[in-house]
């Protein structure tokens, strides 16, 4: 799914040739993702930078730098240090003029611009499941691991007319959710 941050970002800013990816160095998640997001990278002519989020100072630092040159974006990857700077990088995103793609709405709804990734009202339904089987009487460990199912793409259209963009019609077709 990071390889999909990439590619919203590209589409939603085609002019984009340059992704900082604020990650969490010390979680294996951060690495494997901003891994593949490197991976996607060329094919959409973006170069990425690694920007490391262990603290707020290091965050306005990172970001700072990177919005020094022109034609950036950034991409926040999941983690414990992305929940709880989300303001921070929210306001840092604007101030900086950064579009940004994260992976959770509420990351939208607090001013950010595009979100995708899982349905985590789904997930939690699908978990109950789990737990009814469980209850049943079957053993955890026979039971298979599950990926999410269901995606949810939010666009924030505030937030991209206070950028001066105008999001493509055919990613406003395909969004769960717009906010204006």
């Amino acid at each position: 799914m990071a390889g999909k941050w990439l590619e919203l970002l590209k589409e939603t800013v085609p002019g984009v040739t340059r992704a900082a990816v604020l990650r969490d160095p010390s979680l294996g998640s951060g690495t494997s993702q901003f891994a593949a997001i490197s991976a996607v990278a060329p094919s959409l002519r973006v170069e990425v930078n690694p920007v490391n989020m262990r603290d707020a100072a290091e965050i306005e630092r990172g970001l700072a730098d990177f919005a020094r040159s022109p034609n950036g974006g950034l991409i926040t990857v999941a983690g414990a240090a992305a929940t709880r700077h989300r303001d921070l990088i929210v306001r840092l995103a604007a101030r900086h003029k950064l579009p940004a793609v994260y992976y959770e709405r509420s990351f939208v709804a607090a001013g950010g611009l595009v979100c995708y990734g899982p349905d985590f009202a789904d997930q939690y339904r699908r978990a109950a499941g789990y737990v009814d089987r469980i209850l049943k009487g079957e053993k955890p460990g026979d039971m298979p691991v599950q990926a999410p199912t269901k995606y949810k793409l939010a666009i924030n259209l505030k937030t991209a007319k206070a950028l001066g963009l105008n999001v493509p019609p055919s990613l406003l077709a395909r969004a769960d959710e717009v906010i204006e």
